[in-house]
This record gives C-alpha cells, sequence and structure tokens, in this order.
C-alpha cells in the first residue's frame, strides 16, 4: 500500500488513457504538486489554484499523513 498512486487510490482510471498530467509526469505519490490534473473528473488548476481542495481529498490526507 505505501506505492498506491492517486489514480489506483481513486478509482478515477485516467491511468488508462494518459490524459492526467499526475500519470504523465509518474507524480501519482504527490498529485496536488501538478498543474491541471483531473480531479472529480474536471481540469484542476495550478498548485495555488487547487490546494484548498486537495487539502480535502483522502488521498492527499493519508499521505500526508504517511498512512499508505
Amino acid at each position: 500500500m505505501m506505492n498506491t498512486m492517486c489514480w489506483e487510490y481513486l478509482k478515477c482510471g485516467h491511468d488508462k488513457n494518459a490524459s492526467c498530467p499526475a500519470f504523465v509526469q509518474k507524480a501519482g505519490r504527490k498529485c496536488w504538486l501538478v498543474a491541471g490534473t483531473l480531479c472529480g473528473g474536471k481540469v484542476q488548476g495550478d498548485n495555488a489554484q487547487k490546494i484548498a481542495n486537495c487539502k480535502l481529498c483522502d488521498f492527499y490526507k493519508k499521505i500526508k499523513a504517511a498512512q499508505i
């Protein structure tokens, strides 16, 4: 579980078609740092624009708490 990526945890499917910048940039453990991710099926902005939403995400919370 320590290597779970955001697309696996969230089961979004964007890894299947490489449409998410977090997948393309191999940043599935720090997706909140990647601009333009497809959280909730919607394109997000840069880190400053989306971090408030990221802080509400279970994946973000678990990574920050080092639980997965």
